[in-house]
């Protein structure tokens, strides 16, 4: 099982405030260091690292001297603003000794689920991985209601596995697993090594959160972990109380894996073919038809036409010469934008549209073709 971990490309690692943070809200400098080496030893061995991190409202309101156990929303809002660049600078120390650049990327529920605001945060966070940084990522409650908040960072981070295309999720926790009931209650619990489905069987031995820093517990876990697997990224909840918690499941600690059906490509192909209706049209000529045919991505040149009323990001349908849809994928652009550089260069959408826009106008990773009507071409 822990092979998972060392074959995943892309790792995200969820951080709960229990485990950065003390009893009076003070960061844990220690644990944080042996996460930095663990962080280091990962992208060492090649693999990309993601750190989704609570702590933030509980360093804020221990540097406000707000001790009241539950905050009014404005309260805790502020405690955020005050904890999350204390936070943010902690990571900034540890992993600088590791000549790792750390970028602060703060979320809110709308950015993963509005598809242009979804869009611009895949591409701000392939980016800075490609240029070699590690994302940290928090939920945005400075600005975020009770109505639009995640309400915890499980789910948050199974939606960064899913908008990163993640191959593999780390939920650290004040437990080493899943277990077949609370085992604080229980002494015949059980803890499960593997959980092939999430079925209402595995959902019925999840309990409450007994941590009293932290907004999630097991059923929060299974939520995020359903959201992840479905986008074909495994899960692993695993102990982190301890220093060096990653390198712990890399050798093999107790801990519960999740087990994805599909990777995350076969998963993102599956969701554009099937989940989601077309805003519009791109119809093709029979070259470009052939170069999707052979794995291509789809370049201004080989559009002839476009239709509807799609925005970037927008879900399109490509139509060959005869009106057929032979596939679907995510526009790079606007519809007004697409239908002034359809037909030309890639080098000449600059001087077209006074920006230096992608070379693709649907690049291969966004794009799925139709087999017999149906299905994808992987």
């Amino acid at each position: 099982m822990t092979r998972r971990l060392d074959q995943a490309r892309r790792i995200v690692v969820k951080i709960g405030s229990s485990l950065l943070t003390g009893d009076g809200g003070g960061i844990r400098q220690d644990w944080l260091q042996a996460l930095a080496e663990d962080v280091a030893a990962l992208r060492g061995r090649g693999q990309e690292v993601l750190l989704v991190s609570s702590g933030a409202v509980a360093v804020g309101r221990e540097r406000l001297s707000v001790q009241r156990q539950v905050l009014k929303l404005e309260e805790k809002q502020a405690a955020a603003a005050v904890g999350q660049i204390r936070l943010a600078h902690a990571y900034q120390q540890v992993l600088d000794r590791h000549h790792i650049t750390v970028a602060q990327v703060l979320l809110t529920l709308g950015d993963t689920e509005q598809r242009r605001r979804y869009q611009n945060a895949r591409s701000t966070l392939n980016t800075l991985l490609r240029l070699g940084a590690v994302p940290l990522i928090n939920e945005n409650d400075t600005v975020a209601t009770t109505e639009i908040r995640f309400g915890d960072n499980d789910r948050l981070a199974a939606r960064v596995a899913e908008m990163a295309s993640a191959e593999a999720l780390v939920l650290l926790s004040d437990i080493d697993g899943m277990y077949t009931a609370d085992p604080a209650i229980r002494s015949d619990a059980v803890r499960l090594d593997e959980v092939p489905a999430i079925t209402p069987e595995i959902e019925a031995m999840a309990g409450a959160s007994r941590s009293d820093l932290g907004s999630g517990g097991m059923i929060t876990k299974l939520e995020a972990a359903k959201i992840a697997l479905g986008a074909g990224c495994h899960v692993v909840i695993g102990a982190g109380a301890e220093r060096h918690a990653l390198a712990g499941l890399r050798a093999g600690a107790p801990c519960t894996w999740f087990v994805a059906a599909a990777s995350p490509r076969t998963a993102r192909k599956r969701w554009i073919a099937g989940a989601l209706k077309p805003a519009g049209s791109l119809t093709i000529d029979d070259g470009a038809r052939a170069a999707l045919g052979a794995g291509k991505s789809l370049l201004p040149p080989g559009v002839i036409a476009v239709a509807g009323g799609f925005d970037r990001g927008d879900a399109v349908a490509i139509l060959d010469r005869a009106g057929v849809e032979i596939g679907r994928g995510l526009s790079a652009y606007a519809i007004e934008d697409a239908r002034r550089i359809l037909g030309h260069k890639s080098r000449e959408i600059e001087r077209i549209l006074g920006y230096r826009g992608r070379s693709e106008m649907i690049h291969r990773d966004d794009l799925v073709l139709h087999r017999d009507g149906e299905g994808e071409r992987e």
